[in-house]
């Protein structure tokens, strides 16, 4: 099972700061109104911590002074309207912030989208569904929560308590000292929940990645776990996963209830701390009693942010570790690029284009713990213009391998590909897929209709040009069980096409392999589900459609090889021997046992014949 790569958190390199200013990339089309939202919001806040200073007033003057009516009412009147302002200016952050913080969260998406399709076969081989998906559908709404709430609403707390606090200290510095004091154990609490809590942060995510991989695995296996009854010990793995994440998620919950505790009863003691110092002080004429109502009422305006950092630094912990998991991904540096200065193939020749193979090696990258092995160790092939040639060889000798070097879907470790005399690595991977179609043993056809899936490849065609390459597809790879579907060529097959028959499956695949009209068309058996007369009647159609298309074609089955204008056989990593079939099976040891293995090896296979 593909699985992701060692998690990097943890290092000093990774630091909050350091991972979340990473967002400044695709945040930064959405901060002025972020900015501006933030503004509003700490407006809301300022006017929150101006009704005390009313207060004060309105209990010196008023109140305990003249006893003016009208003193109070006006008083009661400007907290009114600073309430009023208050709640608008909450209204404008909301609005402010809401459009862009989906907008980032969109575009982050679409580039994390966009970075997959641009990585080669070996990255997927590597990732697993799961946590790829985690990555752009939960941490990314973790982290569009945290830019449109948390990284403002923790600028504006921190503002908040600044300034509340050095209004408290000019309003009485003995119990604004009282109050400082008591951040002394909040900050020691804080670095120690910070220290605790990023690290099952990042193992939470990571454990739910793992749960949605089994979720996909387990639904595009359904099939298999029922035909041969091992749904229970299916639900019993996804239960022992979800269970390690229950765990991991009550830890983190009990980890902010205790930092959440401390940060809401410390305020508190030491407001009962201060009282006990503030009456004594007003009693003896040292502190006014509006001076004393102003300080109360500050504390408590101060104290919601104070018990909010909690939730706040954990939101902003949690939006570290999906930053970390998604930068993880975009970071990957895709091995497979286009060149700075592409070249451009040929004009095509109408005989077909020529391949050549020169010297190729290949070896996949070692994992952790692993060996680098190589598959390929110096493959020296020809395909003459035209030309369909069989490439045999046992099981994992390379030959899907040597495939998907041609449109590098990886790219040679050594030796060169070319098509036409032109390096496959000097041209656009664009200009290089156009001209190369691939028809794989095992089809994926996406949950889109018969002709999105036939017509997937062909570009820069009319709507009439496009579907006289659909029916001339369809028929050539004797795909017309399309048309008795129940919405014809427009029935949506359903996800990866298992609606349909393995071989069906392999028809529509085929169908849109041959409907790009290639230079070169690669077959990895792709009518190993089809009876042999079958299979002749749609090689033939081939060879007569595609006469100016040079074809290499994987053969698991001697009827596929016969076929062929030439054989390559695949051993130890090189080509031993190229000829016709007849002369290969004189001369060449090795191509006889392929063939008897072959034999052997799929003489049970379902077959399918078309009607």
């Amino acid at each position: 099972m593909p699985v992701a790569p060692p998690s990097s958190s943890g290092g000093a390199s990774s630091s909050t700061l350091r991972v979340l200013w990473r967002l400044r990339e695709w945040a930064r089309p959405a901060l002025p109104r972020i900015a501006l939202g933030g503004l509003t919001a700490l407006g809301a806040s300022l006017l929150a911590l101006a009704v005390p200073q009313v207060l004060r007033w309105v209990v010196n003057g008023p109140l305990l002074g003249d006893g003016s009516t009208r003193g109070v009412v006006l008083g009661s009147l400007l907290v009114l309207a600073l309430g009023a302002l208050e709640a608008f200016l909450v209204w404008c952050r909301r609005a402010l912030i809401l459009t862009p913080g989906t907008s980032v969260e969109r575009d982050m998406r679409t580039t994390l989208f966009r970075h997959l399709l641009d990585q080669p076969v070996a990255f997927h081989d590597r990732w697993s569904g799961g946590q790829l998906l985690s990555r752009a559908m939960s941490d990314l709404s973790t982290i569009r929560r945290w830019i449109v709430f948390g990284l403002v609403m923790t600028l504006v707390s921190a503002t908040t308590i600044v300034v509340g606090v050095g209004l408290m200290l000019a309003t009485s510095w003995q119990l604004g000292l009282v109050y400082v004091a008591g951040a002394v154990p909040m900050v020691w609490l804080g670095f120690r929940f910070r220290e605790d809590y990023k690290v099952v942060a990042r193992r939470a995510r990571d454990q739910a990645g793992d749960l949605a991989t089994t979720v996909e695995e387990s639904v595009h296996g359904i099939r298999v776990l029922k035909a041969f009854g091992r749904g229970e010990d299916a639900l019993e793995d996804f239960a022992r996963q979800a269970d390690a994440l229950r765990e991991t998620e009550v830890h983190k919950a009990r980890t902010l209830s205790r930092v959440s505790f401390a940060l809401g009863a410390i305020p508190e003691a030491v407001l009962a701390v201060a009282l006990a110092v503030g009456v004594p002080l007003a009693a003896s004429g040292q502190l006014s009693v509006g001076a004393l109502v102003a300080f109360f009422a500050t504390a408590a305006v101060v104290n919601n942010p104070v018990e909010r950092l909690g939730q706040l630094l954990a939101m902003t912990l949690d939006a570290k570790a999906a930053t970390d998991r998604y930068v993880q991904v975009i970071d990957t540096v895709p091995a497979v690029q286009d060149p700075a200065a592409p070249a451009h193939l040929p004009p095509a020749d109408p005989r077909g284009a020529r391949v050549e193979l020169a010297g190729v090696r290949f070896a996949h990258a070692p994992r952790r713990g692993e060996a680098s092995g190589e598959v390929l160790a110096g493959v020296d092939l020809a395909l003459e213009p035209g030309e369909t040639m069989a490439l045999v060889g046992v099981t994992g000798s390379g030959k899907t391998t040597l495939l998907q070097l041609v449109p590098r879907l990886s790219d040679v470790t050594a030796g060169a590909v070319r098509i036409d005399g032109v390096d496959v690595r000097d041209l656009t991977r664009a200009e290089l897929r156009a001209a190369v179609s691939v028809a794989f043993e095992d089809p994926i056809l996406f949950s889109a209709s018969v002709r999105e899936n036939v017509l997937l490849g062909v570009e820069d065609v009319d709507d009439e040009a496009a579907e006289a390459r659909l029916e001339e597809a369809l028929e050539v790879a004797h795909a017309g069980f399309a048309r008795r579907l129940p919405r014809g060529l427009d029935t949506v097959i359903g996800e990866e096409g298992l609606s349909l028959s393995g071989g069906q499956r392999q028809r529509i695949a085929l169908a849109r392999a041959i409907a790009v009209h290639p230079r070169v068309l690669l077959l990895d058996d792709p009518l190993s589900a089809l009876d042999v007369e079958t299979e002749a009647r749609v090689t033939a159609r081939l060879r007569a459609t595609l006469a100016s298309t040079t074809t290499l074609v994987v053969a698991h089955r001697t009827s596929t090889v016969a076929l062929a204008d030439r054989v390559a056989v695949l051993e130890d990593g090189r080509i031993t021997g190229v000829g016709r079939h007849a002369e290969l099976l004189a001369s060449h040891p090795h191509y006889r046992y392929v063939l008897t293995a072959l034999e052997h090896e799929h003489a049970d296979e379902p077959v399918e014949a078309v009607r």
